[in-house]
């Protein structure tokens, strides 16, 4: 039996995905969520003319011979504004942010300006406009400020916030069921017997997702019983994706695909060419999606980052890009069999600058070590020649 390449297996998972619907979250809830809808202001910014500096708002044409002395008749302040207006030989005392007064249309700053009992001597002349921030200076009302589809960050907060848009327009983050199966599993911080393990997959897999905005909905560990196995997938039913852990392979006890089957699931495909994760398993229920990851830890983040984290893009309205660079190998590589390789590897800059990238000596794929320390993967098509030191590869960074 051939196996599907890495390109068709991303093909057929992403084929046809939709974007999720929209809703609207409180500003403070928005940070991370990806945009669905644009962000027009709903005012002015700012709202009326103010002052950049602090100093005194006077008239342009009473200031174009200096010395000149000038009646101050009032102060302007943030929260506070002169409500009178500037008349010729007149001041008003201004602060940074406040209105510029009525007939007022430039700013002498302090520093120019030598104050005395009520009278302002201004030093230095001002043209019309001088330190004035006019309205709608920054945007106008009806603007937009933000476009979809876009993560938002922390300056998107702030640039909403200004525009006293108090409620947001976001995707609905994707609702993912994990099941992770194996009678040798137990939860962290239970008791394993001598033969069991604790696991790992179900706790990394939902920081994965929470960490690409998606919503894990975790279903803890079935047990090696079919009867257990298809009820957590009956319970995983309402979920935009579910994501199986382990026992998809070919032993006695991989019951996953059998579950599957039972439930009334048709397989799309089971077993791919690619190292870590050829046992990858995709399936469809009506418009939820079923990727069957494996049970290895390695491999089960491995193929999130390939197949799982494309999904969620695509369901968020996020183009599914990944961010392949280039790097300079630091060792020597053998040639590679007809899986596509994903090498848990270092980056670093050589003596010229140049970005580097070496492959861990030791790749196999229940060691998570070396995945916690490794920051890129390598990636070795099928049947790629061995290289040499300085050769360039292609380097996927990791990003989780």
């Amino acid at each position: 039996m051939s196996l599907l390449s890495v390109k068709d297996a991303k093909a057929r998972i992403l084929k046809g995905v939709k974007p999720l619907s929209g809703e609207l979250v409180d500003l403070s809830q928005a940070p991370g969520r990806v945009l669905s809808k644009p962000v027009t202001a709903k005012r002015d910014q700012p709202a009326f003319a103010c002052s950049a500096m602090d100093g005194y708002a006077v008239r342009a044409a009473d200031v174009t011979s200096v010395p000149i002395d000038l009646e101050v008749i009032g102060e302007s302040k943030a929260g506070g504004a002169f409500t009178g207006k500037v008349g010729t030989g007149q001041a008003v005392n201004i602060y940074t942010g406040a209105p510029v007064p009525r007939g007022a249309d430039a700013i002498v700053i302090q520093e120019d300006t030598r104050l005395d009992a009520g009278t302002v001597t201004v030093l230095e002349a001002a043209r019309p406009g001088k330190f004035v921030r006019p309205q709608a200076f920054d945007f106008r009302r009806g603007q937009t400020l933000i476009e979809p589809p876009r993560l938002l960050t922390p300056r998107d907060i702030g640039v909403a916030a200004s525009a006293n848009c108090a409620r947001i327009p976001v995707r609905k983050r994707p609702v993912i069921a994990l099941i992770g199966t194996g009678d040798e599993l137990v939860l962290p911080g239970d008791r394993p017997r001598s033969d069991q393990i604790v696991s790992s997959n179900n706790a990394s897999l939902a920081s994965f997702i929470r960490h690409f905005g998606g919503e894990p909905m975790d279903l803890g560990i079935v047990p090696d019983r079919l009867g257990a196995i298809k009820r957590a997938i009956g319970k995983a039913r309402d979920a935009d994706i579910m994501v199986t852990i382990g026992g998809a392979s070919v032993g006695k006890h991989d019951l996953v695909q059998q579950a599957l089957t039972e439930s009334g699931i048709k397989m799309n495909f089971w077993r791919i060419a690619m190292r870590p994760g050829k046992p990858l398993m995709f399936a469809r229920r009506a418009r939820q999606r079923i990727i069957g990851l494996p049970g290895n830890p390695v491999s089960a983040l491995v193929c999130a980052r390939i197949f799982l984290k494309p999904l969620i893009d695509a369901l968020l309205g996020l183009a599914p890009e990944e961010p392949i660079i280039k790097a300079r190998l630091g060792a020597p590589l053998a040639a590679n069999d007809q899986r596509q390789d994903y090498l848990r590897a270092r980056l670093a800059r050589d003596a010229n600058g140049h970005l580097t990238v070496t492959s861990f000596a030791h790749q196999d794929s229940s060691m998570q070590a070396i995945m916690a320390n490794a920051d890129a993967l390598i990636i070795r098509p099928p049947f790629a020649r061995a290289a040499r030191k300085g050769a360039a590869v292609d380097v996927l960074p990791i990003d989780f």
